[in-house]
């Protein structure tokens, strides 16, 4: 049975090595004796949530442009991570790329939901994640193990919307605003909110030059 050793202490009795099963530092011990490319330092583990026993999610990146980081852990025919899979009695390994941009990471993470957008707040470290309806649960994951793994993995707390969801709450939020005194810009920024600006020239959209091609495409 391989271990990892977490810990080596001396006490009154003589040295101690503390091992472990459950310690995320195993998986990592033991991709790196299957993949040659994570061995060599060529695949980065970028980093490692795991609920043990249940389930693992794991970034990676590869300092290789021509090497994929997720093939190379996958191996031919998933044959790496199977070997991985069978050390840990076939605990489930999610395997995702790492990426800088935070909101193209946690669409990542959510693996193997799909997200359709990924709205970031950065004050708040939050991130609100949208994503199908047939696909809402399978986000979430059983017993909210998906999402919380991804948050974990992230170290972003994450928000789970469905198309359906986030469209009514849009809608109504518009509703208000026009209650308010509108029209309201209907463009939507680059963090995924939508403008809040009043619209001009009876336009549906408010004098900003790219909210304006918005309102052309």
């Amino acid at each position: 049975m391989k271990c990892y050793i977490a810990d080596v202490r001396r006490s009154t009795k003589g040295p101690s090595v503390i091992i472990s099963r459950t310690h995320p530092g195993l998986v990592k011990r033991l991709f790196e004796l299957e993949v040659p490319e994570v061995y060599d330092g060529i695949v980065e583990m970028k980093e490692i949530a795991r609920e043990p026993g249940h389930r693992t999610k794991m970034a990676v990146a590869s300092r290789d442009s021509h090497v994929d980081p997720v093939g190379a852990c996958v191996g031919p025919r998933g044959s790496r991570v199977r070997m991985v899979v069978s050390e840990l009695n076939n605990e489930k390994i999610d395997i995702l790329a790492w990426s800088e941009d935070p909101a193209e990471f946690v669409k990542n993470a959510m693996s193997p939901a799909k997200a359709k957008k990924v709205i970031i707040h950065q004050e708040e470290r939050t991130a609100l994640v949208i994503v199908p309806d047939d696909q809402l649960s399978l986000a979430i994951g059983k017993e909210g193990q998906n999402v919380r793994l991804a948050a974990r993995l992230t170290g972003w707390r994450i928000d789970i919307k469905s198309e359906s969801q986030f469209r009514a709450e849009e809608e109504e939020r518009l509703k208000s605003l026009a209650e308010e005194g509108g029209p309201y810009c209907q463009a939507i920024k680059r963090d995924g909110q939508r403008c809040q600006n009043r619209a001009v020239g009876g336009s549906n959209y408010c004098g900003i030059p790219s909210h304006q091609k918005q309102a052309q495409g």
